[in-house]
């Protein structure tokens, strides 16, 4: 795809930061630098977020926008993973409808008989053609058309199809959009002629949709919502539709290797609340897919844990609980907003992490009216209990 003195410019600039780069490589060269420099920094993402792809010579990297807006290997990964739960006979033909640089389409093409990657963008096919490739995909089908005509023309057996779709999530003013609406293709206008052609649909959506409302839009054969994030930070919202689906569906908040999954009638009621914070020995923060979920009731059904209050989202214990699905808090001092019982509890203390929860003051007006610098091992969480009190958590991570 590329003519020899610009390829090794790119292995012999990787490392380089792209800026500088571009500013001090001559323009007359004939090296082709805008593409080089995509390949510099597509190879730079991809150490990060691609390790395995990195670590294969030759691999096409997109332009930014596209190297952007990709899975990385570990969402990727766990997209095989509900993939791998499908009934056996679901699992023959994969159509990836907005194929993209391919990521999603490559991790979960290996679990199907045949695969098909429709792109409308001609150089990502062609990146796609060449990189499928290198990474030995020998059942993948390389289309270069817009989704809505290919699948008007999709013949593949229903039951034993999965459609896949990442609708582009930018307006034509290449500004963010969220609603699934705004998104293309249109995922609630195709959505019964995909569930025609196809058993199964897995679509991924913006972290910042409401999975409620997504649900709500997407209809009854909504049969699994997976939020999941990587390193406490939501990342993915992947819906599962199934065409014989009736019934709630499966909530699963996942944080690396850990997982929650719950319908949402187990979550209605509020958590239980801590009666008072005398036996507050542990502090817990749940994990961002929890957050997101907002699955709170459920914590305190499967864990041995209670809520500091209805809205704090901070949870407290006695004991140690080991595999509570979050950060995980020893605490030290609990105390008042008092400026006496303040100075006493903070006494030797110079700089904390410091976090609200359903407290009057943010996070930095807090460290401010505390005098402390930012970072260290404390860790201070400002919140109001059940009782409607101010109070202060001083902790040591777990």
């Amino acid at each position: 795809m590329m003519d020899e003195v610009t390829i090794l410019f790119v292995r012999e600039h990787r490392e380089e930061d792209v800026k500088t780069l571009a500013l001090k490589t001559k323009r007359d060269s004939s090296v082709d630098l805008p593409w080089a420099l995509d390949q510099i920094q597509g190879w730079q993402t991809a150490r990060r977020k691609l390790p395995s792809w990195a670590a294969i010579d030759g691999i096409i990297y997109p332009p930014h926008l596209s190297m952007e807006q990709c899975s990385s290997e570990q969402t990727a990964i766990y997209k095989c993973c509900i993939v791998k739960r499908l009934p056996l006979g679901c699992r023959e033909t994969l159509i990836d409808l907005t194929g993209g640089f391919g990521v999603d389409f490559a991790f979960m093409a290996r679990e199907f008989e045949h695969a098909t990657y429709v792109e409308r963008q001609e150089h990502l096919c062609k990146a796609a053609s060449h990189n499928f490739e290198l990474l030995g995909l020998n059942n993948a089908t390389i289309i270069n058309d817009e989704a809505e005509k290919v699948l008007g023309e999709l013949s593949s057996p229903p039951g034993s199809t999965l459609i896949y779709l990442d609708p582009a999530r930018r307006d034509n003013n290449n500004a963010r959009t969220y609603a699934i609406t705004d998104c293309t293709p249109n995922v609630i206008e195709l959505k019964d002629r995909m569930l025609n052609k196809a058993h199964h649909i897995l679509i991924k959506l913006s972290p910042m949709l409401d999975w409620h409302k997504a649900v709500n839009d997407l209809g009854s054969r909504v049969s699994a919502v997976h939020i999941v994030s990587t390193n406490n930070e939501c990342k993915e919202l992947l819906i599962l539709m199934s065409a014989d689906h009736e019934g709630e569906p499966f909530i699963y908040c996942v944080n690396d290797g850990h997982t929650i999954s719950f319908v949402p009638s187990d979550n209605e009621g509020n958590p239980e609340i801590a009666a008072n914070d005398d036996e507050a020995a542990y502090l817990y923060e749940p994990n961002a897919s929890i957050m997101k979920a907002g699955c709170f009731g459920i914590l305190t059904h499967q864990y041995p844990v209670k809520a500091l209050s209805a809205d704090s989202h901070l949870f407290i214990s006695d004991r140690a609980v080991q595999d509570f699905p979050g950060r995980r808090f020893a605490v030290t001092t609990v105390t008042s907003m008092n400026k006496k019982e303040l100075s006493n509890a903070l006494r030797g203390i110079t700089r904390a992490n410091v976090a609200t929860r359903n407290f009057p003051l943010t996070a930095q007006q807090l460290r401010n009216r505390l005098h402390l610098r930012d970072g260290g091992d404390c860790y201070i969480f400002g919140t109001t209990t059940a009782a409607g009190e101010h109070t202060l958590f001083i902790c040591e991570k777990l």
